[in-house]
Formats: C-alpha cells, sequence, structure tokens
C-alpha cells in the first residue's frame, strides 16, 4: 500500500511537471509568434509575404532583402550613432542612480525620506508635461540638432532606477560598510569597491532597461534630431518606411528585413544579462 501511494505521488508529481511545462511551450510559441512572423516575412519577397495561406518558410529564402534594406539607408551609420548614445545613456544612468541609490539607501542625513519620497513622486509626472519645457529650455541652449538633448539627463539620475537600486542595496547587509569604514576605507571606496560588484543582479537590470528604452527610442531622436547624417536607426526605419512608400510601393520585405536587424541588439543584451536581470528583479522588490 505504501509503495502504491509512493507511486501515485511520483505520478502526480510529473504530471503536474508536465502540464507546466506544456503551458510555458504553449505561451512561449504564442508570444512567439509576432517574432517568427518577422523573421519569417524578411525571407519573402513582396508577392508571398501576405499570401494565404501563409508560408512560414518560403520555397526560396530571400537574403537580398537585408542588402536592400541597408543600401536604400545608411544602416551602419545609423547604427553606430545609436550605438554611442545608448551606451553613453547606460554609464551615465548606472554612474548618477546607483550614487544617488547609495545616499539614500546607506546614509544617515536629515531629510532623506523626504527627498526620496520627492524623487519618487516625480514618476508620477507624465513626460507630456516636461516635453514643452525641456525642448525649450534645450533649445535655448543651442542644443537642438545634438545628442545632449538624448545623453545629459542620464547623468541626472532616474527616479526608477534609483528606487530599483536603493531596493537591492538595503539588501545587503551594513556590516560589510561598517566592516570597511572599520579598516579606513572612504564611503566612496565602499560605495565603488563593495556595495556596486555585490549588486551586479540590479545594475544588470538597469542595463537591459536602460538599453531597450534607448535602442528604441524614437520620439526624443524624432524631437531633437534634425540632421540624416544623426538620425538613429529608428528614425532610420522611419525614413525606409518613407522612401518605399514614395515609390509607389510599399516593400513590406524590406521593411522587415531592417527591422530584424534593429532588433538583432535587444536579443543579445538580454540574453547575456538574462541570469543578473531575473535576480536583480527579484530582489529589487524585497525590501521597503
Amino acid at each position: 500500500m505504501t509503495e502504491y501511494r509512493q507511486q501515485q505521488i511520483h505520478f502526480a508529481k510529473y504530471l503536474k511537471l508536465g502540464i507546466s511545462y506544456s503551458t510555458l511551450i504553449i505561451l512561449s510559441l504564442i508570444f512567439m509568434t509576432p517574432l517568427l512572423w518577422l523573421l519569417s516575412s524578411s525571407l519573402h519577397n513582396l508577392d508571398s509575404i501576405f499570401a494565404v495561406p501563409y508560408q512560414w518558410i518560403p520555397d526560396k529564402l530571400h537574403w537580398d532583402n537585408y542588402q536592400t534594406a541597408m543600401t536604400i539607408i545608411p544602416l551602419g551609420r545609423y547604427f553606430l550613432n545609436t550605438s554611442f548614445i545608448t551606451v553613453t545613456v547606460i554609464i551615465g544612468t548606472v554612474l548618477s542612480s546607483s550614487l544617488a541609490a547609495y545616499g539614500f539607501a546607506r546614509l544617515n542625513f536629515k531629510g532623506r525620506k523626504v527627498l526620496f519620497s520627492l524623487c519618487i513622486a516625480t514618476m508620477l509626472l507624465p513626460g507630456q508635461i516636461t516635453m514643452i519645457p525641456l525642448y525649450v529650455m534645450f533649445a535655448k541652449l543651442g542644443w537642438v540638432d545634438t545628442y545632449f538633448p538624448l545623453i545629459v539627463p542620464a547623468f541626472l539620475g532616474s527616479p526608477f532606477y534609483i528606487f530599483l537600486l536603493r531596493q537591492f542595496f538595503l539588501s545587503i547587509p551594513y556590516e560589510y560598510d561598517e566592516a570597511a569604514l572599520l579598516d579606513g576605507a572612504s564611503r566612496l571606496r565602499i560605495f565603488w569597491s563593495i556595495i556596486l560588484p555585490m549588486a551586479r543582479p540590479a545594475v544588470a537590470t538597469v542595463v537591459v532597461f536602460s538599453f531597450v528604452g534607448v535602442w528604441n527610442d524614437f520620439f526624443n531622436p524624432l524631437i531633437y534630431i534634425n540632421s540624416i547624417e544623426k538620425a538613429t536607426l529608428t528614425l532610420g526605419l522611419n525614413m525606409l518606411k518613407t522612401q518605399i512608400i514614395g515609390s509607389g510601393v510599399t516593400q513590406w520585405h524590406v521593411m522587415m528585413a531592417a527591422s530584424v536587424l534593429v532588433l538583432i541588439p535587444n536579443i543579445v543584451v538580454f540574453f547575456l544579462a538574462q541570469r543578473h536581470f531575473m535576480k536583480g528583479i527579484n530582489v529589487g522588490g524585497l525590501r521597503g
């Protein structure tokens, strides 16, 4: 009877796991369908891209769609522009937000809670409210059609990232700080040599969020960038659509190929930082 009961328990366990994994696989395929369709469409010709029934794997793979997309617009130039903006913004965001978060999490000073509450309250302001005042300010500084409006705000901290990093810093035992202070380390040395290396998951989360946000940003470059040679990838895609439509025929297969090229860095960065990213999300909300 005991052996039979154990078999029932094992069977129920494996059945539960099988149902769970099957559900996850089905949901993953559902959520991946648009991405798979994008990749498949980039290898079709114009006549078969919207054919019914749709052929997921075309008889002939049109790799020349990617070459066409890169010749219509200077995609390589736009890739370098976007990479420069993204890397600079990530560096500024990590440095400024982590320093502010360290102060809120590890330093005791008068008005700390009030300042932190004000910092978090700024997240309630919609971007549409500050859009025009910011543009007027940057225009008076002569920063329109430069990368400064896209880069400089990152060095002033982000409320969401400050909150995320502060929550993670609170999960690090304060005994590390006390031991380092006894050894004569300064607060900046503790931050740089102890706290920041231990907060790699949270930093990876900030890097991934910042990368995706800046790499895919269309609205801000559209407002501040006027020169074609300074355009980003998202502006390049918009120009590609305009040029294709202007020719009289919307070449969707070329648009799909260009979109795949723009999407690839997002996937690569996420998978490289996936382990730290998930840990940072889980730990970031544990402390209040």
